[in-house]
C-alpha cells in the first residue's frame, strides 16, 4: 500500500529563529545549573542564629534585646521553674541544648561553674557571651563584709561563701548593664542585627533605670531600712535602696541553718532591731519564719525572679519587681 510522505519546508527565516531560540534554552539551562550549584537556596540563606541562655533571668533579657528579630532562636536551658542554679548538675537534654546552640549567653561571675568542663566536651567552639564581663561595682560576699561592731553596709550581709556575688538579675540597675553588655556582644556576633540589639538594649535600661528609681524612692521612705534575707539573692538591689542586710538565713544557697546559727541569727536581729525577714519562692519558707516568729519581727516574701513561667511575658521581671515594691512598702513601713 502506498503511504504518502509529506516534506515541510522551513524558510531560512525560520531556521534561523529556531536556532537562536535552541542556543537560548540551552544558556537558560546552563545558567540555572550555576545558580543552584554555587548558591544556597533561601531556606538555607535565612537560617536563624541559635542562641542558648543559661538562667531563666539571662534568657528573659536576651529575649527582650533580641524581639523583632527574625535571625535569631533564643532557648532555655536549665528548666524555667529551677530558680539559682547553684547546686545544678547537666542533664543529656542540657548537653543536646549546648552542642545545637552558636552562641551561650550566661550570668557569668561563677554563677554557671555547673556547665565547666562539660561545655567544653559538648561544643568547644561554641561562642560565649558573659553578660557580667567588665561590669564594676561588683559586690563581694565574705565573713568579713561586717565590722566589728556588726553594722552593715547598704547591700552587705554576712555570708559564708566568698567570691564575687553573682545574683546581679535581681537589680533593675545592674539588669539594664547586663543588657547593654549582652547586646554589644551579640552585635559582634550578628553585626547585620546589632543596630536593633542595641535600641532594644537602650529601652529595656530606660524601663529598668526608671524601676531602680522607684525602689531607691521608697528606700528612702521607709521606717527601717535593716533586714534580713533568705541568701545573697538581693543584695545590689539592696544597695540600690540603701537597705542594709543584717543576716542571711542560708549562709550557703539550699543548706538551711543549723540550731545554733539560727540562734545566732535570731540574736542578731534583735541586736541590730531589723524590721522583717524575707523568703524567696524558690526555696521553703518555714525556717525563715520561724526565726522571724522568735526574734519577732515580720516575715513576707520577695521574688528575686530568678525563675518564672516557660512562656513568660516580655515585661515579666517588671511585673513582679512591682509586686516586691509593695511588699516592702507594706512589710516595712513608710514615711
Amino acid at each position: 500500500m502506498y503511504v504518502p510522505h509529506f516534506t515541510m519546508k522551513i524558510s531560512p527565516e525560520r531556521k534561523t529563529m529556531i536556532k537562536k531560540c535552541s542556543r537560548l534554552l540551552v544558556t537558560l539551562i546552563i545558567s540555572c545549573a550555576f545558580v543552584l550549584l554555587h548558591h544556597p537556596d533561601s531556606r538555607a540563606a535565612e537560617k536563624t542564629l541559635q542562641v542558648l541562655a543559661s538562667t531563666f533571668p539571662v534568657y528573659q533579657i536576651t529575649r527582650n534585646i533580641t524581639a523583632g528579630s527574625n535571625r535569631i532562636e533564643v532557648t532555655l536551658m536549665i528548666p524555667a521553674q529551677l530558680g539559682c542554679p547553684h547546686d545544678y548538675a547537666l542533664v543529656p537534654q542540657d548537653m543536646k541544648k549546648l552542642a545545637k546552640a552558636e552562641v551561650l549567653v550566661i550570668n557569668g561571675l561563677g554563677l554557671e561553674e555547673f556547665m565547666g568542663a562539660p561545655l567544653q566536651k559538648a561544643h568547644p567552639g561554641i561562642k560565649v557571651i558573659d553578660s557580667s564581663q567588665g561590669l564594676g561595682h561588683i559586690l563581694q560576699y565574705t565573713e568579713s563584709e561586717s565590722d566589728t561592731h556588726g553594722h552593715q553596709e547598704p547591700g552587705h550581709a554576712q555570708h559564708q561563701d566568698e567570691g564575687p556575688n553573682p545574683h546581679l538579675f535581681a537589680s533593675p540597675r545592674m539588669s539594664a548593664l547586663l543588657a547593654q553588655n549582652i547586646a554589644a556582644q551579640l552585635g559582634h556576633i550578628d553585626p547585620a542585627g546589632a543596630n536593633l540589639y542595641t535600641a532594644n538594649a537602650q529601652a529595656y535600661g530606660q524601663q529598668m533605670n526608671r524601676l531602680a528609681d522607684d525602689f531607691a524612692i521608697l528606700g528612702k521612705r521607709l521606717k527601717t531600712n535593716k533586714i534580713v534575707t533568705q541568701h545573697g539573692v538581693f543584695d545590689y538591689l539592696a544597695r540600690d535602696m540603701g537597705l542594709a542586710i543584717v543576716a542571711v538565713v542560708q549562709a550557703h544557697a539550699g543548706q538551711a541553718p543549723s540550731a545554733s546559727e539560727m540562734l545566732q541569727i535570731i540574736a542578731t536581729v534583735k541586736q541590730e532591731k531589723a524590721g522583717a525577714l524575707f523568703t524567696e519562692p524558690q526555696y521553703p519558707n518555714g525556717v525563715g519564719e520561724t526565726i522571724a516568729k522568735e526574734a519577732g519581727i515580720a516575715a513576707a516574701t520577695l521574688d528575686p525572679v530568678a525563675n518564672g513561667p516557660e512562656q513568660a511575658p516580655l515585661d515579666y521581671f517588671e511585673q513582679v519587681m512591682r509586686t516586691n515594691l509593695a511588699t516592702l512598702e507594706k512589710t516595712l513601713g513608710s514615711n
